[in-house]
């Protein structure tokens, strides 16, 4: 498949999946795609095993809460195990299974709905289209349980508070969580005929001229003639949605009271990479504290464990956690070399891959940025993002200091 970008030149998609690699400076790279960034332990040990046994130790969390396996030996081997594993539901569609969810899912805030059933019939839903697998790599859906958290991501098609998003635009396309996925799977539907007559350079709803309102008039001529799907007629003006508490673009670690009485406990992965080890404690801090009755259902693997999820701003998640628990649980990760305590200077940095998993970087930028975080004693006062090129690959959304390499130190830039 070859798309124009809007600079005019002509190439492949050439996003990263566990069957198509990147070839990095530091070997071939391999991305795997979990829906709502949800993981069980019995498939993180998985990752963790094929990351020591096949690859460099590194697992790298993406700004879309899936994984990156670093510097594999051998990427038909891997393809395998992770089949095997169950993360390679569809191979045509592997590349195009970008679904975010609100992490803490409806259990804290203002956030009602739990967002991963919607999540799992969505994927499944994309995965039984064939023509769905032509989306472009970087298309990308969200489920916001209704706090706001996944509005900053700007999604292509985004369900939030009983309405349809397109671009981060209220279109005017109400409909229910029930509905939701078919109405979400018609909008990607609905971009892909946009492209068809005259657009082909587009890879998201955002990059069409009018793209919102046209996409939401197809929706609206569809749902018309079916009456599938309850909504009120498309609007044609950009209106940004109104939401409460939407999220920055900082990580934060620490315990956060559920709902029920539970707990959920974020936690920060310095500069979003895990070793194959810290992977392994992520799954056993999940099954050591997962009381009978409250953990996710097994999986192929076997495993249970309070639910996982990985989130867009690359920290991890327990879930379901009881109370007596947590500590016990901040202890094991704390000891494997992760960030539990949300004073840590750790909560406001990231960083590229730089050298010398990355040709184009003109610097060691975690390197620089693990000395620069051990001047600090407490968080930075906004989140600081260092880059090894002008790509700056990684930036947050939002308010960020840019540390960006020159060939020549660094130049702080302010967003």
């Amino acid at each position: 498949m070859s798309i124009a970008d809007f600079s005019g030149r002509l190439r492949p998609d050439a996003c990263p999946g566990a069957l198509q690699v990147h070839e990095a400076a530091d070997g071939p790279l391999a991305r795997v795609r979990l829906p709502g960034g949800a993981i069980s332990p019995a498939r993180l040990r998985e990752l963790a095993a094929c990351a020591a046994g096949l690859g460099s130790d590194v697992i790298e969390l993406t700004s879309r809460a899936n994984v990156q396996v670093r510097g594999l030996r051998s990427p038909a081997a891997f393809a395998e195990r992770i089949a095997a594993a169950g993360l390679l539901p569809s191979e045509a569609h592997e590349r195009v299974r970008n679904i975010v969810a609100s992490p803490l899912g409806g259990r804290t805030g203002p956030g009602l709905l739990d967002p991963q059933p919607l999540v799992e019939t969505l994927d499944r839903a994309l995965c039984a289209r064939p023509r769905l697998a032509g989306l472009p790599g970087r298309f990308l859906l969200a489920v916001d349980e209704g706090s706001g958290d996944m509005l900053a991501l700007g999604a292509d098609v985004t369900f939030f508070d009983g309405r349809l998003l397109l671009a981060g635009v209220d279109a005017g396309l109400a409909v229910g969580a029930d509905a939701a996925a078919g109405l979400m799977i018609a909008a990607a539907e609905a971009f892909l005929d946009e492209r068809a007559e005259g657009d082909r350079g587009a890879w998201r709803i955002a990059e069409l001229h009018n793209g919102p309102a046209r996409i939401a008039t197809r929706l609206h001529t569809a749902t018309t003639r079916s009456a599938s799907h309850p909504h009120a007629g498309p609007t044609t003006d950009a209106e940004a949605p109104r939401a409460p508490g939407v999220r920055g673009t900082a990580p934060r670690a620490g315990r956060v009271e559920q709902r029920d009485g539970r707990v959920a406990l974020e936690v920060v992965v310095p500069l979003g990479r895990l070793s194959a080890a810290q992977a392994r404690a992520i799954a056993a801090a999940a099954e050591t504290n997962s009381p009978a009755g409250t953990s996710d259902a097994p999986d192929p693997g076997g495993a249970t464990g309070v639910p996982v999820r990985l989130t867009p701003w690359r920290t991890v998640v327990l879930l379901d956690l009881p109370p007596a628990a947590a500590g016990q649980a901040a202890r094991m990760l704390e000891a494997a070399g992760l960030v539990t305590d949300p004073a840590s200077p750790w909560a406001g940095v990231s960083s590229c891959t730089g050298r010398p998993g990355c040709a184009k970087s003109l610097a060691d930028v975690r390197e620089d940025a693990r000395r620069w975080v051990a001047t600090l004693d407490a968080p930075p006062a906004a989140p600081v993002h260092w880059a090894g090129c002008e790509r700056r690959c990684g930036l947050p959304r939002g308010r960020v200091v840019q540390m960006v390499a020159t060939g020549d130190g660094y130049q702080e830039r302010h967003q």
